[in-house]
C-alpha cells in the first residue's frame, strides 16, 4: 500500500473512532445554553441570535431528518452532527500532522518502516490527543458552533499544505480558491476560522519567497492581517453598508421597492466580477483572475446569510431582530442588540460619563426607510488606550478593586490595565484554560480566583500544593470528583518537545504554527477584552489555539524518538519514544477524561424547561429572561410540540422594537400580547427610553392615564433634554391598577384560599429611572389583559426588571404568577417562608406534573446540571416542605421530602448543597422517615467534615483566602441547622457527631 493510501486510510480510522466516541458519550437531548435556540432555529430554519449562523443551521437541518420524524430524537440526531464534525476535525489535523513531519522530517534514501512509522504515530498522537481534550470534547457532543468552527480551521490549514506541496504544478493555485469557499462558508458557522488568515499568509510567503528576510515576513505578516480585516469588516459588514446606502437610494429618491437598491448592486457586482475574470483571463493577469476569483468565492460562502434575509421576511415565531430588510440586516450582523467593549480606547472603571453620542440610523416604514438618531456611545472624563478595566457594572468595580489591590477612593492608573490584562485576562481566562487541557484541571466549578474551583491541576502534589494548598488533605468527594483530572503535565511536554524539534529543523513552519497559535488563543484574549465574572467558563473560544498545540504534540511524537535515540539502540528508542508519546497524550487524556465527558446518561436540562412550562396554567404568557429559562423551552416548543399554548416572552429581548410588535403576534395554540400601544409610537428612535421627571403628584398614577402620558405626542406631555429635544417622560414612580374583584374570581384568576386576599387597587412602584419598550409591554399588558390570561413570570428574572411587580407574584413552583393579592405585613411571612405562595400547586407540581432529568443515579453531573439541582433542592422541595410543616400538613411535607430523597442526586457536589437540603431532612424526620432522614444526614455530614479539613488545611497554607470563607461560613451553619434539627428528632447518634464537629469548628475559628 502506497504512503498515500495509508495515510488517507489512518486518518480516516481516526475520524472514525473519534465519531464513535463522541457519538457514545453524546447528549441525548438538548444541554444548556444556547443548543436549545440553535436546535429549535435549525429544525425549522428560523434567524437564531446575532450575529447568525445560517450555514450551521441549515447543515444541522439535515441531521435533523435522520430522526425519521420523532421529534423526541431530533436534538440527538443534530448533536451527533457535532459529533460527525468534530470526528472529521480529527481526520484533517492527522493529515496535517503528517503533511508536515513528513516535510520535516528528513526522508532516508531508502525509506524504512521506521520513517513511515514515525509519521503515523505523530499524526495518531496529536490528532487523538486533540480528540480527547477537554475543550474539543465538550463542544463535540452538543449541537453548538464550535465543533463546526473547529473543522472548518481544520480543513483550511490543511489544504494550504495540501497546495504548499503542489504550489509549483499548473492549476495548484485552485486550493488557495477552495480555502477561500470554506472561509466564505465559516462566515456562517462562526467567525473564528478567520484568524488562520495571518498563518496561511505565512506559507504563501515562505513557498514562493526564494528569498526569506525580516522585511519579506514583516510585509505578508501585514498582508494577512489586511486580509483578515477586509473580510471581518469589509465583507461582512461594510459590503452590506454600502448595499444599504444604494438601497436608501432607491427607495428614497428613486421611489422604487424595498431591496431594489440590493438587486441593482448584486447585478452589478456580478456583472463586474464576471467582466473582471473574462478580461484578466483574456489578458493572461494571472494575479488578479486568481485574486478576484477569492474574492468571488468567499462571497459565494458567505451567500449561506441569505437565509437569514429570507427567514426573516417569513417572520417565524423566532426571528431575532427582524431582519426583512437592510439596514436591520446591517445591525443584525453589527450584534446591535449586544454591548460592545471598548478595544484601543475606552474608560476606566470608575470613568464618569460627560456626554452621549449618537449616530443616524435607519428603520423601514410602509414604503421608505425613515432616518432616526440613536444612541452610539458615552463619552468619559477620563479614558485610556487599551482599556481592560472598562466595565461601570457594580459587581465588576468591586472585582477590579480587589484584584489590582486598589484602596477605596484610589483611582486606576494606566499600568493597572496591564496588570489586570496579563493577571487576569492572559493568565486566568486564557493560560489556565490552555492548562486545562494539557496538564490537568481541579474540577469543573465555575472558577473565580478561588484555591478550590476550577483551577488546573497536574497531578504532581507537591507543585499542587505548593499552589493551591490542601492537596494532602483532599476529601474523598475531591479525590473521587469524575472532573478531577491530572496528565502530569505529559501532554504539555509533548507539545514542547514537539515545538523545539520543530524549531531545529524548520524554522518557517515554526513561525506558521506559532502565528496560528496566537491569534487563535492570545488575539482572540484582546479582541474579546472580557470583563470578570463571566456567567460561564469561556475556554470554547480558544480551541483552535488548542488545534493549533495539537499539532506540536503530534510532532513530539518524533522528538522523543529522537531524544531516547540518544540512549538506546534504534529499534528499543522507536518503541519507547513511541510508546511514551502514546501514553503521554491520547491515553491519558482518554483515561482522565471519559467520565467527565459523557454526557449520554444527561437529560435535566430539557426536563427543567418542561417544568417551567407545566408550572403555567393554560393559555399563559410566561416572561423569560434569557439562556437556561428560554432556550431549553423553545427547544420544547419547537421541536417537541410542548405546551404550545404558552407564549413565552423575553422580557431583556422587549426592549428592542422588533421584539415588542413579535410579542403582538399569535404563536401555535398561544395568542398574543394584548398590548395596543400602536407600532408607530415605539419604533426604533421613538420612545427607546422615558426618563422620569418628579412632579412630586403624591398619589399613584392609574396605568391607562400613565400610558396615555407616555404615548402622547403632545409637546404639553414632554420635556426637553439638554441637546434640546422634545421626549417624553413619567412623571411618577407610584402607579396603580384598579382590580374588578368578581371578574377575578370569576375568572379564576387566584386560587381558592387567595380570594379573600383580593385587593381592589394594584399599587407599586417602578424602581427605575426610566420605562423601557419592555416596561410599556408590561404596562399595556397590565392594563388590557383584565385577568384573561395567566402571567407568569420565571423565577430566574432579577426583581429590578419586573417594573415592582415581584410583591404581586405568587410562587407556583420554577415561575411565579401575578396574581391581584396582598398580605398584611405582619403576615408577609409565615414562619420564614413568604406567604405569597400557592402551595397547592406547588405540591400538585412537584408530585405529578415535574421531572428531574437522570440526576439520581447519573454517575455525572456537569457544572451547570448540578448546580441546578442544588438549587431546586433548596427552593423547590426544601421551601414546598417548610411551608407544608408551618401549615401542619406533616404528611404532604413527608411527600415532599420523599420525592426529593427518590429524585435529586445521591452525591453531594457543593457544601451549599449541605445547607440546602436541611428543610429536606427536617421533612423527612418530622414525617417518620427517619431512616431516609439518617442516610441524607450522615451523606453530608461526610462531605462537610472532610471538606473542612481541607478548608482548614487552606487557611493554615495561604493566607489571602477570599471566596473560600464562604465556602466556611456555610459549613458551620449547616452544622448548626442540623444540631436544631436533630435535637427536634431526637437523634442522639448523630447530634453526638455533629457536637463533636461544632466543639471541633470552635476550636478552629472562635464561634459559638
Amino acid at each position: 500500500m502506497t504512503y498515500n493510501k495509508l495515510n488517507t486510510l489512518l486518518g480516516l480510522t481516526c475520524g472514525l473512532v473519534a465519531t464513535l466516541v463522541y457519538i457514545a458519550t453524546v447528549e441525548k437531548t438538548v444541554s444548556w445554553w444556547d443548543c436549545g435556540e440553535f436546535i429549535a432555529c435549525a429544525y425549522k430554519l428560523e434567524v437564531a441570535h446575532q450575529p447568525g449562523a445560517p450555514l450551521f443551521l441549515l447543515i444541522q437541518n439535515i441531521f435533523s431528518n435522520l430522526a425519521l420524524g420523532k421529534t423526541g430524537q431530533i436534538a440527538y440526531w443534530m448533536n451527533i452532527g457535532s459529533a460527525v464534525c468534530s470526528g472529521l476535525t480529527v481526520t484533517f489535523l492527522f493529515w496535517t500532522i503528517t503533511a508536515i513531519a513528513r516535510k520535516v522530517l528528513k526522508k532516508p534514501e531508502e525509506p524504512t518502516f521506521s520513517y513511515f512509522l514515525q509519521l503515523y504515530v505523530a499524526g495518531i498522537v496529536g490528532a487523538m490527543a486533540f480528540c480527547f481534550s477537554d475543550t474539543f470534547w465538550y463542544s463535540a457532543v452538543e449541537s453548538e458552533v464550535y465543533a463546526m468552527s473547529s473543522l472548518c480551521t481544520a480543513v483550511v490549514f490543511w489544504a494550504i499544505l495540501k497546495w504548499e506541496a503542489r504550489a509549483d504544478q499548473d492549476g495548484s493555485d485552485r486550493w488557495l480558491v477552495f480555502i477561500a469557499f470554506v472561509m466564505g462558508l465559516s462566515i456562517g458557522v462562526h467567525l473564528l476560522n478567520l484568524l488562520a488568515i495571518p498563518a496561511i499568509a505565512m506559507v504563501v510567503y515562505f513557498r514562493r519567497t526564494s528569498t526569506i528576510n525580516l522585511r519579506g515576513i514583516i510585509k505578508a505578516f501585514l498582508l494577512g492581517i489586511l486580509v483578515l480585516a477586509a473580510i471581518l469588516w469589509g465583507v461582512i459588514q461594510w459590503l452590506v453598508g454600502f448595499a444599504s446606502k444604494i438601497d436608501l437610494l432607491f427607495v428614497n429618491s428613486l421611489g422604487l421597492g424595498f431591496g431594489s437598491g440590493i438587486f441593482f448592486l448584486c447585478l452589478l457586482l456580478g456583472s463586474a466580477m464576471v467582466y473582471g475574470l473574462f478580461y484578466s483571463h483574456k489578458k493572461h493577469k494571472y494575479t488578479l483572475n486568481t485574486t478576484l476569483l477569492v474574492f468571488c468565492f468567499i462571497l459565494f460562502g458567505y451567500s449561506s446569510y441569505t437565509m437569514v434575509l429570507i427567514r426573516g421576511q417569513a417572520n417565524p415565531s423566532l426571528n431575532n431582530n427582524a431582519p426583512d430588510n437592510v439596514f436591520s440586516f446591517l445591525g443584525y450582523l453589527g450584534r446591535e442588540q449586544y454591548t460592545r467593549e471598548p478595544l484601543m480606547k475606552g474608560p476606566y472603571y470608575d470613568s464618569k460619563p460627560i456626554d452621549v453620542k449618537s449616530k443616524a440610523g435607519y428603520r423601514k416604514d410602509e414604503s421608505s426607510y425613515t432616518p432616526f438618531m440613536q444612541f452610539d456611545k458615552y463619552e468619559f472624563d477620563r479614558e485610556t488606550i487599551f482599556p481592560r478595566i472598562y466595565s461601570q457594572d457594580a459587581n465588576h468595580q468591586a472585582y477590579y478593586k480587589s484584584y489590582l489591590q486598589l484602596k477605596e477612593g484610589e483611582q486606576p492608573q494606566f499600568s493597572d490595565n496591564f496588570k489586570f490584562f496579563f493577571h487576569f485576562q492572559l493568565r486566568e481566562m486564557y493560560a489556565r484554560y490552555f492548562l486545562w487541557n494539557f496538564v490537568g484541571r481541579q474540577n469543573d466549578r465555575q472558577g473565580y480566583g478561588t484555591y478550590t474551583d476550577g483551577n488546573w491541576l497536574s497531578g504532581v502534589k507537591t507543585l499542587d500544593n505548593w499552589r493551591l494548598g490542601g492537596q494532602y488533605d483532599l476529601s474523598e468527594s475531591q479525590k473521587n470528583d469524575p472532573s478531577r483530572n491530572t496528565y502530569f503535565f505529559l501532554p504539555l511536554l509533548l507539545g514542547i518537545g514537539g515545538a523545539i524539534w520543530l524549531y531545529r529543523n524548520n524554522k518557517s513552519y515554526t513561525f506558521v504554527l506559532s502565528l496560528l497559535f496566537v491569534f487563535t488563543g492570545i488575539a482572540i484574549v484582546v479582541y474579546l477584552n472580557q470583563t470578570p465574572l463571566q456567567p460561564r467558563e469561556r475556554d470554547y473560544a480558544y480551541a483552535g489555539s488548542f488545534y493549533a498545540f495539537a499539532i506540536w504534540i503530534g510532532l513530539g511524537a518524533i522528538a522523543i524518538v529522537r531524544f531516547f535515540k540518544r540512549f538506546l539502540h534504534g529499534r528499543y528508542a522507536l518503541a519507547a519514544g513511541l510508546s511514551f508519546a502514546l501514553l503521554g497524550g491520547p491515553i491519558i487524556l482518554a483515561h482522565q477524561n471519559w467520565d467527565d465527558h459523557n454526557r449520554s446518561e444527561k437529560s435535566l436540562a430539557r426536563d427543567i424547561a418542561r417544568n417551567y412550562l407545566e408550572t403555567c396554567a393554560p393559555n399563559a404568557i410566561l416572561f423569560t429572561y434569557g439562556d437556561h429559562d428560554t432556550f431549553p423551552l423553545w427547544y420544547l416548543q419547537e421541536v417537541e410540540g410542548v405546551r404550545q399554548d404558552v407564549r413565552i416572552v423575553v422580557l431583556s429581548y422587549l426592549t428592542g422594537d422588533w421584539y415588542m410588535q413579535q410579542a403582538k403576534q399569535p404563536t401555535y395554540q398561544a395568542g398574543g400580547l394584548p398590548i395596543t400601544i400602536p407600532a408607530e409610537k415605539t419604533k426604533k428612535g421613538i420612545r427607546d427610553y422615558i426618563p422620569f421627571v418628579d412632579r412630586q403628584l403624591g398619589e399613584a398614577v392609574d396605568i391607562q392615564q400613565l400610558l396615555q402620558f407616555v404615548t402622547s405626542d403632545n409637546p404639553d406631555y414632554k420635556v426637553q433634554l439638554n441637546s434640546g429635544k422634545l421626549e417624553n417622560y413619567f412623571p411618577s414612580k407610584k402607579v396603580k391598577l384598579t382590580v374588578d374583584k368578581e371578574e377575578v374570581i370569576k375568572k379564576n384568576a387566584v386560587p381558592t384560599y387567595f380570594r379573600d386576599a383580593v385587593v381592589s387597587t394594584m399599587e407599586w412602584e417602578i424602581p427605575g429611572d426610566n420605562l423601557t419598550r419592555a416596561d410599556l409591554t408590561l404596562l399595556s399588558l397590565l392594563e388590557n389583559n383584565h385577568w384573561d390570561r395567566p402571567i407568569y413570570f420565571s423565577n430566574m428574572l432579577p426583581n429590578d426588571i419586573m417594573l415592582g411587580l415581584d410583591k404581586y407574584l405568587v410562587n407556583e413552583g420554577f415561575a411565579s404568577r401575578l396574581m391581584p393579592v396582598a398580605v398584611p405585613n405582619e403576615q408577609h411571612t409565615v414562619g420564614s417562608v413568604s406567604a405569597l405562595v400557592d402551595v397547592e400547586a406547588l405540591y400538585d407540581n412537584i408530585m405529578y406534573k415535574y421531572n428531574w432529568g437522570n440526576t439520581k443515579n447519573a454517575a455525572y453531573l456537569d457544572t451547570d446540571s448540578f448546580r441546578f439541582s442544588s438549587m431546586y433542592a433548596r427552593d423547590i422541595f426544601g421551601k414546598t416542605a417548610r411551608l407544608l410543616l408551618e401549615k401542619g400538613q406533616v404528611k404532604q411535607a413527608g411527600e415532599i421530602a420523599k420525592k426529593a430523597y427518590d429524585q435529586l442526586p445521591e452525591r453531594v457536589y457543593a457544601m451549599s448543597d449541605a445547607i440546602n437540603y436541611a428543610d429536606i431532612i427536617d421533612s423527612l424526620y418530622r414525617s417518620g422517615h427517619r431512616h431516609l432522614a439518617g442516610n441524607v444526614v450522615d451523606r453530608n455530614l461526610d462531605y462537610v467534615s472532610q471538606n473542612m479539613e481541607y478548608l482548614h488545611q487552606l487557611v493554615l497554607d495561604k493566607k489571602n483566602l477570599g471566596f473560600e470563607w464562604s465556602e466556611i461560613q456555610t459549613a458551620l451553619d449547616s452544622v448548626d441547622r442540623y444540631r436544631n434539627i436533630l435535637l427536634e428528632a431526637n437523634d442522639s447518634k448523630r447530634l453526638a457527631r455533629v457536637d463533636g464537629l461544632r466543639k471541633q469548628y470552635q476550636q478552629w475559628y472562635g464561634t459559638e
